[in-house]
């Protein structure tokens, strides 16, 4: 396979923060890669660097062959960039912004079936002429979407491309993504949704403190942290010291353990007994990839 993105050593300084550390990383053309990590954990930097909105400080990265600092026009012309941020130009309608995106990358009126295709894919053929300014939220994100794909690119970065975005808009926001992979283009992306990533992508990379601490195919990071989760409505209250340890979320008053065998739910019921805590509601489920993501990076 043909190698999308070549990241090699990449360090980047900010004054005295090292926001990158040494990162290594390849994405084959054609996969579905999720990028992944808590706030702060330098996906954004890596992202501006593959954009080359920002240089290294050391390292190089390239996209199809093409160096992202020495041939920056060759490279960027390969990507398409979906930003975190609603960014549009509100003087224009829908077409006419692909239109004139298509055209920075040197596409002209024979690119108008693929605009066509775009619209039609995104659910916004009814709204091609109609301003940005007017567009709801969920709406705006998906012209930006668009927009990234307008000049054809055959590597796109979808840097939190659903948040805000409805479940229904969600759904089919992912039905034209999963059909671009299938017709062939390399697809990063990073997100909080972690059953997304789970869902949608064979491989993944998780990322902690300017480091990735985990990098393989989804479905071998599942099979390396094997497991059932426990999950306990217990209502506001002060775990026993035995089973704190196994704690991995917790959020109004739902308790989630994770456990490695079954003989640990008793272990979990026993201690709640002896503390006289209720269980109010019970669940058990296969480990996940939130499961795996809290016990590489943590909960912070």
């Amino acid at each position: 396979m043909t190698t999308a993105i070549k990241i090699n050593n990449i360090h980047k300084h900010f004054g005295s923060l090292h926001a990158l550390k040494g990162i290594d990383l390849s994405i084959e053309q054609g996969e579905f890669f999720a990028l992944l990590g808590p706030n702060g954990a330098g996906k954004s930097t890596l992202i501006s660097l593959l954009a080359g909105l920002i240089k290294p400080t050391a390292g190089d990265i390239s996209v199809l062959g093409f160096d992202v600092v020495r041939q920056y026009q060759q490279a960027r012309q390969l990507l398409g960039i979906v930003p975190q941020e609603l960014v549009f130009d509100p003087f224009f309608n829908v077409r006419e912004m692909l239109r004139f995106q298509a055209g920075y990358f040197g596409r002209g009126p024979e690119n108008d079936a693929w605009v066509d295709e775009i619209l039609a894919g995104l659910g916004l053929a009814d709204k091609a002429h109609t301003n940005m300014r007017k567009l709801s939220g969920g709406m705006k994100r998906r012209a930006l979407i668009a927009q990234a794909l307008a000049h054809k690119p055959p590597v796109i970065v979808l840097d939190e491309p659903t948040a805000g975005v409805d479940v229904e808009l969600r759904q089919m926001m992912w039905e034209f993504i999963k059909k671009l992979n299938q017709d062939g283009h390399t697809i990063i992306l990073t997100t909080h949704y972690l059953e997304e990533a789970e869902t949608l992508c064979t491989r993944v990379g998780m990322m902690k403190q300017g480091e990735i601490v985990a990098l393989d195919s989804t479905a071998n990071l599942l099979n390396k942290f094997s497991g059932k989760k426990l999950s306990l409505n217990l209502g506001e209250v002060s775990l026993p010291v035995a089973i704190r340890p196994m704690l991995r979320s917790q959020d109004k008053g739902i308790f989630s353990f994770a456990l490695s065998n079954m003989a640990q739910i008793e272990l979990v019921l026993s201690s709640l007994r002896t503390a006289n805590i209720s269980v109010l509601d019970m669940q058990l489920h296969e480990a996940d990839l939130e499961d795996v993501f809290l016990s590489l990076v943590g909960k912070a």
